[in-house]
Parts: structure tokens; C-alpha cells; sequence
């Protein structure tokens, strides 16, 4: 049971930190009860309870953290393959037959709110009148915390809508809460972000996987985006977005930098998820998860038509590099080996989140070291391309638009195994010059599809953009989707048994 002055967490088995030639794991295991009195007590314990709090970002096990479910399957991007039996459950959200009981329903509300409630473990540990931790440390500790607390509240906002807020360790009683506005949630949010991002550090190539300034900052723009009831939102997102594009991010030369173990850790990154290989349980399963099962995975996440008729493609039919980066199709090798269609129904697989057997064989599929990016630059350009748009400043739009596209087409001037390497073909992704308001929507919606396909963000997208939208891209694919009852998926039962007060 969870008590105002006495929690239980583990740290065994993360690892934050980094570094890029150095990543050190905290594999000391702290088991048992504690209150903040007896367990923050130095500084090298407050860290141990801080790393404890990135746990929940991690894809060590992709049935507890199946955001990839409600944010790609739910979506007109993707499908759960193989047959509708195995991971029932993922194939309800895929045709929106989505009852309480849902088990990726539960498994993102659990994982997520285990986050925030880690957050508040440090939070509560560390607060004014410790004096057992230094003032540095608690400072640093705090300000991840309060990131790490809103980006959990974000996910968790975004899939379910109105949500319990919880700011501190409660009792079982005290937990009770009623389900609040996502307008207060969102209002949480940007009050965590505001204040993280004074006392977190600029970006450090040394601190891979830390939170940061820029990661605060990006997060804050984006929820800026979100939250559309909030006055000059889209203002606030432009310019909180063009904040973090001064603070020494680059886009990669190479678009799939960004998904590749041995460039993980770049110049584009804003936030990462450290997923390593060996014994701690801290690699990426997602890579056996969406990996076919001929080669030992378990074939779960197919790439549609749909989103595949969304790259574009240069006068004499080049597509768009990034298709390729991201799905294996029919002429086009699966990383090492030849593809094969009859790995999928819609015959596609996905190539993000995986990698080949040559670094990853079959005997440890489940242990991938492909990072996940949460927050990367790219994404801030098309936030800001967006909101600019939005707010009235269509002709500012462009430039973070075109700074996308642009590094999207010469991929092919950096990448030798892009075939014709060394020239743009003709037409390819050209620099855009509409300003009509309408029509460079529609350009930026595209552009944001292609650039972050299959990372977990397009239902969110679809449902931000509106049922007009949202009808023509999901009915197709799923007849059962109704826009009002399903822009959020329904409150675990789980949490509806324990709280009676969720709907007051």
C-alpha cells in the first residue's frame, strides 16, 4: 500500500546516464519500505530515486509500455499483425471495439502513472527542509522530476482525456480522486515544464538520456500545441519552439541516424530512451515485438497503404528516402536480409525500433539497443511550422518546413547505399512557397505523417486535427471508430474499481 510517509520503489534495473562512450548503470537494487526521512538522506540516494523515475520511459518489456498500441495501431499508420487471437486486446484498439478491460488500455495508464508516482516519491524526499542532500543535487534532482511528471501527464492526458492529478505520495483514500479537465492537466503540465526549464542544463553531449533544458522547452511546445482552449497557444508554441531550436540542436545529416544503435546518440536528439544490451533487463523488446516471425519475432506492428501513399515521390517516381528508412517493402531488403511480403498482411514491416540479426540474432531478439526518441528536433520544427501557420504567420511557416524536407532529400548527398547516390533526384521534396493558410495545413500535416512515422504520435495528430479529419483517415480502416467516443480511449477498470470518486 502506498502511505503519505512511507513508499516502496526499486532501482535495479535502470540505466540513464550516459554518455555516448560511457554509460554508466546505477545496478544498485534498493528494496524495502523507507520514508523520505530515512532514504534521502545523501545525495547518492536522492540520484538513485531520480534514475528510479526515468524507468516508465523505458521499452524493456512492449506489452507494459504499448503506447506504440494507442498511438500507431489505433492509427491509419499501422495495424496489429498476425492473427486477431494472439494480443486480442491490440486488435480491438486497431477497430476500436475498446472496452475498460483493454489490456494496452491498462498496461499505458499503470506504466505512466507509475512514473508520475515515482516523480512525487522524489518530490515529496526532496523537499524544502531536507538538508541531508546537497542543494545542487535536490535542485537538479527536482527539475527532472517535474519534466519526467509532465511528460508522463502528457502522454497520459492526450490517450485518456480528463485524468487524476496526483502532486504528491498519497494514501490508498487520499488517491481517490476525481478525473479533472484536460485543460487543468495541460495547465500542470506547462507549470512543471516552466520550472524544470530554469534549473536543467542545456543540452551536453555527455549526458545522453538526461533530461534537459531543450527537452523541457520541447515538451512545453508541444503542449502549447495541444492545449487549444489556452489564448495565444499557437503563439506560445512558436515561440517556445523556436527557443530549443537556439540551444545547439542540429538535424542529423542521414534521417535515419535517428533510428540506428551506432548514431543513436546525436545532434537531433532532445530526449532519448537509453536502451541497452546485457543482463539488466534494459533493452529495447520492441525489436522482437515488431520484427516478423520468420526471424524470430513476433510480427505485431504492420505499416499500411495508407501511410506508405503518403511519401512523396520526384518527377521520375524516386520516393521520398524516408520510406524506405522506416518500412520494408516488396524490391528492398529487411536491413541484412531479402524481404519477403508474406511476412505481412499489408506487405510492409516496420524498420524502426528493429535491427538486423547481424547486431542483434535471434537467440536475443528481445534485447534491441535502438533508442527511442520521445522528443527530437524535427519534431519541434514541424510543432513550430504548425503553430506559426496556425496563429496567422504562414510565410514564417516555411522556413521550419523546409528545413525538414530539405534534410530529408539529401539524405541522398550523405547516405552511399541510397541508390544514385550523390544527386537529389529531380522534384524530390522541394522547398514549399505556398503561404495560402489552408493549403500549407495540409502540406504541414503530411510533412509531420512522413517525418514521424511509426514513433507513436499519429492518433494523437489525427484526433488534435479534428473530426473532419480524423473520419476520412480512420473510418476506412476501421468502420467502428466514432470521433466522439473514441478521441480517448476509456479509464482502465482497474482504476475504476479503485476509485469510486474517477467520475464525481
Amino acid at each position: 500500500m502506498r502511505t503519505k510517509n512511507k513508499f516502496i520503489f526499486l532501482v535495479g534495473a535502470v540505466a540513464i546516464i550516459a554518455g555516448t562512450g560511457c554509460k554508466k548503470i546505477l545496478d544498485q537494487e534498493v528494496q524495502g519500505s523507507y520514508t523520505p526521512g530515512n532514504f534521502f538522506t545523501s545525495d547518492a540516494n536522492a540520484l538513485l530515486a531520480t534514475n528510479a523515475a526515468y524507468k516508465s520511459l523505458s521499452f524493456n518489456s512492449g506489452g507494459s509500455n504499448a503506447i506504440w498500441v494507442l498511438g500507431d495501431i489505433a492509427s491509419d499508420d499501422a495495424i496489429k499483425g498476425v492473427n486477431d487471437g494472439d494480443q486480442a486486446d491490440f486488435s480491438a484498439v486497431d477497430q476500436f471495439n475498446i472496452l475498460p478491460t483493454n489490456s494496452a488500455v491498462e498496461a499505458v495508464w499503470k506504466n505512466y502513472y507509475n512514473g508520475v508516482f515515482q516523480c512525487n516519491v522524489v518530490l515529496d524526499g526532496l523537499a524544502a527542509g531536507n538538508t541531508a542532500v546537497s542543494e545542487a543535487t535536490a535542485k537538479s534532482c527536482i527539475a527532472q522530476a517535474k519534466f519526467l511528471r509532465a511528460y508522463y501527464y502528457f502522454v497520459l492526458t492526450t490517450a485518456y482525456g480528463k485524468i487524476p492529478l496526483h502532486l504528491r505520495v498519497e494514501t490508498a483514500i487520499e488517491a481517490q480522486s476525481p478525473a479533472i479537465s484536460q485543460d487543468s492537466i495541460f495547465a500542470q503540465i506547462e507549470k512543471d515544464c516552466t520550472e524544470a526549464a530554469a534549473d536543467l542544463p542545456t543540452p551536453s553531449a555527455t549526458e545522453f538520456g538526461r533530461a534537459s533544458k531543450g527537452a523541457a522547452l520541447a515538451l512545453l511546445a508541444k503542449t502549447y500545441l495541444f492545449h487549444t482552449s489556452l489564448t495565444n497557444h499557437y503563439q506560445l508554441a512558436a515561440t517556445t519552439a523556436q527557443t530549443v531550436t537556439t540551444l545547439g540542436y542540429n538535424l542529423t545529416q542521414r534521417y535515419y541516424d535517428n533510428f540506428s544503435s551506432a548514431t543513436k546518440n546525436n545532434t537531433e536528439v532532445i530526449l532519448t530512451v537509453n536502451q541497452l544490451a546485457g543482463t539488466l533487463g534494459l533493452g529495447n523488446e520492441l525489436n522482437a515485438w515488431f520484427a516478423p516471425r520468420s526471424i524470430g519475432g513476433y510480427g505485431f506492428f504492420y505499416p499500411t497503404q495508407s501511410l506508405v501513399d503518403n511519401f512523396e515521390k520526384a518527377t521520375g517516381g524516386e520516393v521520398d528516402p524516408r520510406l524506405d528508412y522506416s518500412l520494408a517493402r516488396t524490391g528492398h531488403n529487411y536491413f541484412d536480409v531479402p524481404f519477403d511480403p508474406s511476412w505481412s498482411t499489408t506487405g510492409y514491416i516496420t524498420k524502426k525500433m528493429v535491427q538486423p540479426l547481424s547486431e542483434v540474432p535471434t537467440s536475443i531478439k528481445n534485447v534491441g539497443t535502438v533508442n527511442y526518441e520521445p522528443l527530437r528536433l524535427a519534431d519541434i520544427l514541424l510543432v513550430q511550422a504548425e503553430a506559426l501557420n496556425e496563429g496567422g504567420h504562414s510565410g514564417d511557416a516555411l522556413a521550419p518546413l523546409n528545413a525538414v524536407r530539405k534534410r530529408a532529400r539529401e539524405s541522398y548527398l550523405y547516405d552511399n547505399t541510397l541508390p544514385g547516390f550523390g544527386t537529389v533526384p529531380v522534384g524530390l521534396l522541394p522547398d514549399i512557397t505556398i503561404t495560402d493558410q489552408a493549403q500549407l495545413r495540409d502540406i504541414i500535416r503530411r510533412e509531420r505523417r512522413s517525418e514521424l512515422a511509426l514513433e507513436f504520435h499519429r492518433f494523437f495528430d489525427v484526433i488534435r486535427y479534428g473530426e473532419t479529419y480524423a473520419n476520412p483517415a480512420l473510418l476506412p480502416g476501421a468502420p467502428n471508430f466514432n470521433y466522439t467516443n473514441n478521441k480517448f480511449f476509456p479509464l482502465p477498470q482497474s482504476e475504476r474499481d479503485a476509485n469510486p470518486n474517477l467520475f464525481r
